[in-house]
């Protein structure tokens, strides 16, 4: 992934959006040190997100923790 530094980034920032827009990726650099990242937005797709949400739901429905809580899960998985 490409380094711009963080002058650079802001000089040039709409022709450095027209690259992300098009997938390009790059790292912004404050004195050769990356802080932050310059990437395309990912795009949410509802569909998939209620298919995930109704997944979750049969799961719950077919599936049980035999009466045991998180905490004493979490609990239990401590001790070893």
């Amino acid at each position: 992934m490409p380094e711009v530094g963080a002058y650079e980034a802001k000089t040039h920032l709409p022709k450095l959006l027209e690259r992300v827009e098009q997938g390009e990726r790059f790292v912004i650099t404050r004195h050769g040190r990356p802080v932050a990242e310059l990437a395309p937005v990912s795009r949410r797709d509802p569909e998939k997100i209620r298919k995930a949400i109704a997944d979750l739901r049969a799961f719950r429905k077919t599936h049980s923790l035999a009466g045991l809580s998180i905490h004493e899960l979490i609990h239990e998985g401590h001790r070893y």
